[in-house]
């Protein structure tokens, strides 16, 4: 395993904080934080995948709490304090802001009820807000924990381009969980957001917090924390859009379900990966993107169970694009609670851990 003497420091910090439970151990970790960490997102470069940035949020109230950007040297590139408690974050590509196309990335603000977005640069040398009015107000008319934002996950519809976030929050009913609102151009180069639909059954159980959408295929998951993974399509305007698709990852778990990340393969392949958040070393379980033959609907075989050492992982974010040479096939970005920090585990060496019942590939 060859690294570059430049992520010598960032590794050993990594190694250090890994502790001494059994389980996949991380290459690489950023540097801590000065409060807790939660969620990561993951930019990929388009000219230079080494150059890529984690995107990771501080989950503290305000003045502590902050979006916080790293290279993929685990090093710290930039800081947004004063974001009062964000807890989760995710990145879109192509929103079109002033007539061209930006990435963004977009947190939730939960003491504030809002979204936050930012605009990456398009050489990732920064982000900067461009929320229209400082934020967009999300679940109005809600009230106390209801109307508190906890995750977020973007969706970029492929026939026009549209960008949507669906959000979850701290509390909230058996239906309609989730609301969902467009992304566009306010006019002055901000985004505001519009509200097109409340969707998504809850168990009644915990919390609902963990999303992820995958774009290609159209569709949206979400982690109902002490139930199972819940599947419905991302796109508001879908003939099926009220209609739940799946729920899996109902047995074997044995904390709760946290962060959800698509690890995508050609051909509509790859894999589904959720949390299993346990203090001894969080598990990765390992789901069918595709589904079984016959029904793209049925993920309920785990194909893989990843025991770790990462800590009481809350979220995580995939990739099979390279992150550079040290990262040639993906990898899962995770959230390392003890010692406040991200992680970083290679494809390669999950691969190698599941002994052929997982593969490679590529975006």
């Amino acid at each position: 395993m060859n690294f570059s003497p430049a992520l010598l420091p960032a590794l050993l910090l990594g190694l250090a904080s890994c502790g001494a439970h059994s389980g996949l151990s991380p290459v690489l970790a950023t540097q801590k934080l000065a409060g807790d960490p939660d969620d990561p997102a993951i930019w990929i470069h388009p000219q230079d995948p080494a150059r890529s940035l984690i995107i990771g949020t501080v989950k503290e109230p305000a003045p502590m709490g902050a979006i916080v950007v790293f290279g993929t040297d685990g090093r710290i590139r930039q800081t947004i304090p004063g974001i009062d408690r964000p807890n989760n974050v995710d990145v879109e590509y192509d929103l079109m802001l002033s007539g061209r196309p930006v990435s963004v990335a977009v947190a939730t603000e939960r003491l504030r009820n809002r979204l936050r977005v930012f605009a990456i640069a398009d050489d990732g040398g920064s982000i900067g807000d461009v929320s229209s009015r400082g934020g967009i107000a999300v679940f109005e008319g809600q009230r106390g924990q209801e109307a508190a934002p906890m995750g977020v996950a973007l969706y970029r519809r492929i026939y026009d381009g549209a960008v949507f976030a669906i959000v979850s929050r701290k509390s909230g009913p058996r239906q309609g969980y989730l609301w969902q609102y467009r992304l566009e151009d306010d006019g002055a180069g901000k985004v505001k957001g519009t509200k097109v639909r409340e969707f998504g059954s809850f168990s009644g159980l915990d919390e609902i917090e963990a999303i992820a959408v995958d774009d290609e295929l159209g569709f949206v998951y979400y982690a109902d924390e002490s139930t199972g993974i819940r599947k419905w399509h991302a796109d508001p305007d879908h003939p099926d859009a009220g209609k739940e698709l799946a729920v899996f990852g109902i047995e074997g778990f044995a904390g709760n379900r946290e962060g959800i990340a698509i690890f995508r393969l050609d051909g509509g392949k790859g894999y589904i990966i959720c949390t299993d958040q346990l203090s001894g070393g969080t598990r990765f379980h390992v789901f069918r993107r595709e589904g079984a033959i016959g029904n793209p609907n049925d993920h309920s075989e785990t194909v893989f169970i990843i025991p770790t050492t990462a800590s009481s992982t809350d979220g995580i974010e995939a990739t099979s694009a390279s992150l550079g040479p040290n990262f040639p096939s993906g990898a899962i970005i995770a959230m390392n609670s003890g010692p406040q920090n991200f992680v970083f585990f290679r494809w390669e060496d999950i691969v190698a851990a599941s002994r052929g019942k997982l593969s490679f590939g590529r975006r």
